[in-house]
């Protein structure tokens, strides 16, 4: 009797997978009141009063945490509204939201909706601080993981891939997201650190605007919920579908290198050791790299995948051995398509 049941709640959450998967994000009648991700947004809203900060950021569903340009206004990804979807945005991507990442993007968008609301960036002093806003963002990132120039907050690791590099305006919300997190203990995290200077200074901006009321601006809405009309599965199928084509192949010879042939008696499937250590693949390329963790798991899957195709082997007493040339191989991948936007041999 408990087999059936168990059997009949997998073919159930089957059943619901498939439904969700064709059907258009548009028609899923989303919607961010009363749904598993509003009691985070009330909670940030305390955060920022509990800061003497009276302006409160409005929220909208999309495909994507951010801000639209120069709108203060924050995004949040659409299945962190709905049970299901989160349980298949963890299947297919490897990874969901918990409760404690989703209030660091909602401190760091904050800090982005905070800038824009109140026109921050034009400010000298803003400048003088964080750099010129108008610079173009830099795709092809060159982290500097060991800098104390900025804070860590979205890559909190000690060797994090140091998020706030990318621009001014993230340089800025990072350090902002940093300064309002309750508990914090900046002032002495960052203590002899040269990003102190920023979070003094972002200490000393927040008294200024405090409780004054932001000038009025457009509330324009970037890829809202209702306007994404792809099907959940192109959806998700366009997310890997772009680093699985330029890995495909390439890879084959690489892996090959870190797998050669074995007379061991003890062989163990190259797939099952990447598969074991998936996380760790995944967060050691993204923290090298620049590039998200959700687009390294495209690469590390690809590889797992390949292994397993080409039926790649090892000996379990190389484990160790295997396990080192797997890292260096998905951090050398990873931060090759992150310089470049391409593999190549």
């Amino acid at each position: 009797m408990p087999d059936t049941r168990i059997r009949s709640l997998v073919q159930g959450w089957d059943t619901v997978r498939y439904e969700l998967l064709n059907m258009r994000i548009c028609d899923l009648s989303l919607r961010i009141e009363g749904s598993p991700v509003e009691p985070f947004a009330a909670r940030l809203h305390r955060e920022l009063e509990a800061k003497g900060i009276g302006f409160k950021p409005g929220f909208y569903l999309t495909d994507a945490w951010g801000c639209p340009d120069r709108v203060p206004i924050i995004g949040i990804p659409f299945y962190l509204a709905d049970p299901r979807l989160q349980r298949l945005e963890e299947e297919q991507t490897g990874e969901v939201e918990d409760g404690a990442t989703i209030m660091r993007f909602l401190r760091h968008e904050a800090g982005h909706a905070l800038n824009y609301a109140y026109r921050l960036w034009l400010r000298p002093d803003w400048v003088e601080t964080f750099g010129v806003f108008t610079r173009p963002y830099r795709d092809e990132f060159q982290p500097q993981p060991f800098s104390r120039s900025f804070v860590r907050h979205l890559d909190s690791s000690p060797y994090g891939r140091t998020y706030a590099q990318k621009h001014p305006d993230d340089d800025f919300a990072e350090t902002f997201a940093v300064w309002l997190t309750p508990r914090s203990a900046w002032r002495r995290r960052y203590h002899g650190w040269p990003a102190m200077r920023k979070l003094r200074y972002v200490d000393a901006l927040m008294r200024s605007v405090d409780r004054t009321s932001p000038p009025k601006l457009r509330t324009r809405r970037y890829r809202p919920v209702e306007a994404l009309r792809l099907p959940l599965a192109e959806h998700y199928g366009n997310k890997a579908k772009r680093l699985r084509r330029a890995a495909q192949g390439y890879v084959d010879d690489k892996l090959r290198e870190i797998f050669p042939a074995s007379r061991s008696k003890s062989l163990q499937p190259a797939g099952d050791l990447l598969r074991g250590h998936r996380e760790e693949l995944q967060e050691r390329a993204a923290r090298w790299s620049g590039l998200d963790v959700k687009e390294t798991i495209a690469i590390v899957g690809k590889l797992e995948e390949r292994a397993r195709a080409l039926q790649l082997t090892y000996a379990r007493s190389r484990s160790a051995d295997r396990l080192l040339d797997a890292v260096a191989l998905v951090v050398a991948l990873s931060i090759q398509y992150a310089t470049s936007g391409r593999f190549s041999g």
